[in-house]
C-alpha cells in the first residue's frame, strides 16, 4: 500500500486546492526553463501553462490570488 505522499494523482478539480497543487508543480518545473527570469515574467509563463486547469477556467482572478499566495509562502 502506498504511503502518504507517494501517490502521483494527476486529476484536476475545480477548486483552489487542486489549482495550488498544480501551480506548485508548474512553478518547480519552471525553475529549469524560466529560472533566470524575474518573478512577474515567470508567474505569467506558469499561469499561461495552467490555462486548461478547471479552476483557472472558471475563476481566473481567484487562481491568480492563489498563485500569489503560494509565492509568498515560497518567499518570492
Amino acid at each position: 500500500m502506498p504511503q502518504f505522499g507517494e501517490l502521483n494523482d494527476t486529476r484536476q478539480f475545480n477548486n483552489a486546492d487542486s489549482f495550488a497543487m498544480a501551480f506548485d508543480e508548474a512553478w518547480k518545473r519552471s525553475v529549469n526553463v524560466d529560472g533566470d527570469q524575474d518573478v512577474t515574467t515567470r508567474l505569467t509563463s506558469v499561469m499561461s501553462s495552467l490555462e486548461g486547469h478547471p479552476f483557472m477556467e472558471s475563476s481566473s482572478d481567484l487562481a491568480l490570488q492563489v498563485a500569489e499566495f503560494r509565492l509568498r509562502l515560497l518567499n518570492f
